[in-house]
């Protein structure tokens, strides 16, 4: 692994532990060249899920891009990283179950009905990018869905 400060490649583990509901593996890492310690985690790769986009086309599925979106809609709001690792692994067992692909319109609106759950501000600002919507009446309506 390569050091995050001075670029070498010269790290070595310091701890291992199960994180995420036993889905992945938190390591400590320090750098033997410039004694700094940083955090890496292992997770399994969802390697073979293919995303359906609207357009028809298809592309590997991303789960940093996913988490990007999802942060970006939780700005400021209050969403820890647990909660949106949980949400993201159990989406991503249900669309892996038994399915090479998965449309870009079910991880949408999935998100959407997780993020409802957790916090109505993000669920909105994510609709609001999500959904496309034309005009102020489009986002009323969805507003008036929460209340």
């Amino acid at each position: 692994m390569k050091c995050p400060k001075c670029n070498k490649l010269d790290t070595k583990v310091i701890d291992s532990r199960l994180s995420e509901d036993n889905r992945s593996i938190r390591r400590r890492r320090e750098c033997e060249s410039c004694s700094r310690r940083f955090t890496t985690f292992e997770r399994l790769e969802m390697g073979n899920l293919v995303v359906k986009k609207r357009d028809g086309t298809f592309e590997p599925y991303n789960r940093s891009k996913l988490e990007n979106g999802i942060w970006i809609a939780c700005g400021k709001r209050p969403v820890s990283q647990e909660q949106i690792d949980k949400m993201i692994n159990k989406l991503e067992e249900a669309w892996s179950s038994n399915k090479k692909s998965v449309t870009s319109e079910k991880i949408g609106n999935d998100i959407m009905a997780e993020l409802k759950k957790l916090d109505h501000i993000a669920y909105i600002r994510f609709a609001s990018v999500y959904r496309s919507f034309k005009d102020v009446d489009e986002f009323k309506k969805e507003i008036s869905k929460l209340l």
